[in-house]
């Protein structure tokens, strides 16, 4: 498995950057001044790198919602115990989390996948995909969360969403996670992969005070310290098999078959970060497929994200995590989308350009 799914990472080519000329010609031609639609210009340019062609199409966008348990979560660094998890997907299914009802309302499509909730398995009739690799990860601060074999099992979990979505006719996949224990496997790779250290990383996650934020971050230099020789290793699945968690690597994986595919990656705040960082890592040409919907209020972000050389669209104070950031920033795709395809030229409106 391992064999094939770096032939994947070596198939995905970085988006042409030369095509963000062309984009910027035809942008420019259009009936405003110049660079006066701002961020939306640059994303109609980055969706055309990706796309290669015009008129630009952002929908059908699929929200991905990936699954998993934190073996960590023993250690007291969340304020939920872990059988919210499973509690969750049954809200996820029923139609009552916010992830469902913000999808509902973007328009965009949703997809429950369970690739490492502990416990028993869960029926798929309720609308559940079931691609468990293992019943939650191990706890990292004693050691490995999961093997390397697991790891790169979630990968291709992700992969193979991403396969499906492409054949499915989706544009815009969405990063969405669910899992008690996830800020804390997020904060342990935000540490191995851009040096930050646990009391920069850590955060309130679900809701933890003061109290609890400093024993996550005494939880997170343990988690260091158990997986040394990983995280000093310059292998970048060995780190995401030793810190991560199955829903992130699952999420990892999404965005690498989606660049492989063609397609464009929506992503959100803190956790899904942590999937987009691990997938950079792996296969640095996923980068120009991948847009950051917003900033988290979980402090760390801010700072991965100046590590990443990124911004959020939106800074709406969330930290829910679920993909629904990212949901919102969705019609900022579509309206940057709609202007590159549908303004008129100065040429074709008969308008005088600037003299300047």
């Amino acid at each position: 498995m391992e064999k094939k799914f770096k032939e994947i990472v070596t198939a995905v080519r970085p988006v042409e950057k030369g095509l963000e000329d062309e984009a910027r010609v035809r942008l420019d031609s259009l009936t405003k001044p110049l660079g006066s639609l701002g961020e939306l210009e640059n994303l109609a340019a980055s969706i055309y790198c990706v796309q290669e062609h015009f008129p630009l199409a952002v929908d059908p966008a699929r929200v991905i919602v990936a699954v998993g348990d934190h073996g960590v979560t023993e250690e007291g660094v969340s304020p939920y115990p872990s059988e919210v998890t499973r509690q969750m997907v049954g809200n996820f299914l029923s139609g009552g989390a916010a992830v469902n009802v913000l999808s509902k309302a973007a328009g965009a499509q949703l997809q429950v996948v369970d690739v490492g909730i502990a416990g028993d398995r869960l029926p798929e009739d309720g609308g559940l995909l079931d691609r468990r690799v293992r019943s939650g990860t191990a706890n990292m601060a004693k050691g490995p969360a999961m093997t390397r074999e697991e790891c790169i099992q979630a990968l291709m979990v992700g992969v193979e969403l991403a396969e499906s979505a492409k054949n499915d006719g989706v544009r815009t996949v969405i990063l969405g996670e669910m899992g008690i224990g996830n800020t804390t496997a997020a904060a342990a790779l935000y540490c191995a992969f851009h040096e930050l250290v646990p009391t920069e990383a850590a955060g309130p996650g679900a809701g933890l005070n003061a109290r609890g934020v400093s024993r996550k971050a005494l939880v997170l230099e343990r988690t260091m310290a158990a997986n040394r020789g990983a995280l000093e290793s310059a292998d970048p699945i060995a780190k995401l098999a030793a810190v991560g968690g199955l829903e992130i690597a699952c999420l990892a994986g999404v965005a690498i078959g989606a660049a492989q595919a063609g397609l464009l990656v929506l992503v959100d705040g803190y956790i899904a970060t942590a999937a987009f960082a691990s997938a950079l890592a792996i296969c640095p040409a996923v980068d120009g497929y991948c847009v950051v919907g917003h900033v988290s209020a979980e402090p760390g972000h801010v700072r991965v994200l100046k590590r990443l050389g990124r911004d959020g669209l939106l800074k709406l104070g969330m930290r829910l995590g679920e993909g629904v950031g990212a949901i919102l920033a969705l019609p900022l795709l579509r309206s940057a989308a709609v202007i590159f395809n549908d303004m008129a030229t100065f040429e074709s409106a008969g308008v005088s350009r600037s003299a300047r």
